[in-house]
């Protein structure tokens, strides 16, 4: 793999608020998975996204690589996991300026064949003041070979004294999510492009979604936002895929996961300190 070390540091800028019409149609799309937070856990991820014309799209329909992110060879990008740290709380009317910066990038060979990883660090904040530090990890992947097997996956451990939410996406919900989120790749709504060229089952859940409602999970439990959240995906959720959303007390906080109810395997998995 080529060298990308000149990516490092490259910052980008830009200011977007907290608008009542976003809160709202935050809650309508995440409605039974939020908490009772006057701006709950997850909103950040949609303030300020990359915005491109439709010729700079890439032919996942992300802005291609090149212009926010590096050009790695590898074709398929997914948000792999990411740490957030809660310094304030964001509030309804607020102007948030968000600073982008590449901190790494990085290769490894994995089972599915050359890995890239991406560090992304984003600092959101109000009036100069850091309210969220939010680190994003973002991988790369090869093309899927023809009839590879799919990974098999360890069955979780039972967590008998969780508290839960139970969850089945819908396409609806990942457009609308998509469409809060300004994220325009394609495995999240085109299911024959998600099938025929990346390789998945049909549609994909949104990895920060399934983020959103760990820590909303962990807020209720917690009575409000954890001051840092740390969360890892494991497997890709298919839409329409029963799962559970769990939360077992530890001595430092809560860990909590995505579980498939079909098969009792972990889709993703975070820790959450208060």
């Amino acid at each position: 793999m080529s060298d990308f070390s000149d990516w490092i540091g490259r910052s980008t800028t830009r200011t977007d608020p907290v608008a009542p019409r976003l809160l709202a149609e935050f809650r309508a799309t995440l409605d039974g998975v939020l908490a009772p937070l006057d701006v709950p856990p997850g909103v950040e991820f949609c303030l300020a996204p990359d915005i491109c014309a439709p010729d700079l799209l890439g032919r996942d329909g992300h802005p291609r690589t090149g212009l926010y992110l590096p050009d790695l060879p590898l074709p398929r990008r997914m948000w792999a996991g990411g740490r957030i740290m809660r310094h304030a709380p964001l509030a309804e009317g607020d102007v948030v300026t968000r600073v982008s910066t590449i901190e790494d990038v990085t290769f490894k060979t994995g089972r599915s064949g050359q890995l890239g990883f991406v560090t992304v660090r984003h600092l959101y904040k109000t009036e100069g003041e850091t309210r969220i530090d939010e680190r994003q990890d973002i991988v790369y992947r090869e093309d899927p070979a023809p009839g590879a097997p799919a990974p098999i996956l360890p069955e979780a451990d039972p967590w008998p004294e969780a508290t839960a939410w139970d969850v089945t996406t819908t396409p609806t919900l990942l457009f609308r999510y998509s469409a809060l989120t300004f994220n325009g790749h394609r495995i999240h709504y085109d299911a024959p492009y998600a099938r025929a060229v990346e390789g998945y089952d049909g549609l994909v859940v949104h990895g920060p979604m399934q983020a959103i409602w760990m820590q909303n999970l962990a807020s209720t439990v917690m009575g409000h936002a954890p001051a840092r959240f740390d969360y890892r995906g494991t497997a890709p959720l298919i839409c329409g895929e029963p799962v559970r959303v769990e939360a077992i007390s530890e001595p430092t906080g809560l860990a909590l996961r995505v579980r498939r109810l079909s098969n009792n395997t972990i889709t993703m998995q975070a820790r959450a300190t208060a």
